[in-house]
């Protein structure tokens, strides 16, 4: 059984635009090391088309972009090369190492986890809130940076139900922000999956 595991920078006041973030080289590096954790990301259409159209050219050419830093260069090749699987409506065909996912997003999500690996990793705002509903999510981390937005959007904004979280890990980086690793509190919300987890450091 794969875990499912979130990670999602914030600001102290709840806004998860990326926007309002500016992630320096150790963050990358932190964002570096979670996706090599991943045997394969899940991500919705947004977040899919956002990540292409920034990294993949970076990866797949000789020259950097403009707004680039060289410290990203890990990162580009890692989500590059990473599989994918892609949840949408409305695309037709995906590519850039990509699946389509349609239909029974929460069951396809479950076939995933049950097959052998390190994990998954999910990325996005509205795809995994979607997935916290159905309690497929096994591991939550937020990062979370000494900034105040004074705007959304915020995380998990709509859910209809609390999640109940235990704190399993704690990061400070160099810049202020605290990485913050939670498992749900299985007792007290939807199991998404059977068994348990060793949260990894």
């Amino acid at each position: 059984m794969r875990p499912l595991r979130y990670s999602i920078n914030v600001t102290l006041d709840g806004c998860c635009d990326h926007r309002a973030i500016v992630a320096d080289e150790e963050t990358h590096r932190h964002a570096t090391g979670i996706l090599e954790q991943a045997d394969a990301l899940v991500l919705g259409r947004v977040t899919y088309e956002m990540m292409e159209a920034a990294w993949r050219p970076f990866a797949e050419t000789a020259t950097r972009p403009e707004w680039a830093e060289p410290w990203m260069e890990p990162f580009a090749r890692t989500i590059d090369a990473a599989r994918k699987y892609v949840v949408s409506r409305t695309l037709d065909r995906v590519d850039w190492n990509a699946e389509l996912i349609r239909g029974d997003v929460a069951g396809a999500v479950r076939r995933l986890k049950q097959e052998p690996g390190k994990g998954l990793y999910v990325g996005g705002v509205m795809l995994p809130r979607a997935l916290a509903e159905q309690g497929l999510i096994d591991e939550y981390e937020l990062i979370v940076h000494p900034r105040v937005a004074g705007h959304g959007p915020t995380l998990f904004a709509g859910l209809s139900k609390p999640l109940d979280l235990r704190l399993v890990g704690r990061l400070e980086l160099g810049s202020g922000a605290v990485a913050l690793r939670y498992e749900p509190r299985r007792e007290a919300s939807n199991r998404g999956t059977e068994g348990s987890h060793r949260p990894t450091t």
